[in-house]
């Protein structure tokens, strides 16, 4: 079982979600933590980052993590609804 663990800004996103859709995300990221493989489906890496960095899929939000297989973390980078997580560097 991998340990759970937030960067300020994930839990800064988680905040700005309503109960209801935090709610949802926190069961499926407790799950992710239980047994990774359960939702493979749902989960991809991204290419075109410079870290291995990881998207889950919740239905309309996205959650970024970075794993570390030595030490069991997941490491949960940021969490956002899916409009907002793919903008590119060059438009912030």
């Amino acid at each position: 079982m991998y340990k759970l663990k937030f960067l300020d800004q994930a839990l800064y996103d988680l905040r700005k979600i309503d109960r209801a859709h935090q709610k949802i995300i926190k069961e499926k990221l407790l799950i992710l933590a239980k047994n990774p493989s359960a939702l493979k489906n749902n989960i991809k890496r991204i290419s075109r980052a410079k870290e291995k960095l990881y998207r889950l899929r919740i239905g309309s939000y996205r959650v970024i993590y970075k794993k570390e297989k030595d030490r069991l973390i997941i490491i949960v980078v940021r969490i956002g609804h899916r409009k907002e997580m793919y903008i590119s560097a060059d438009q912030k």
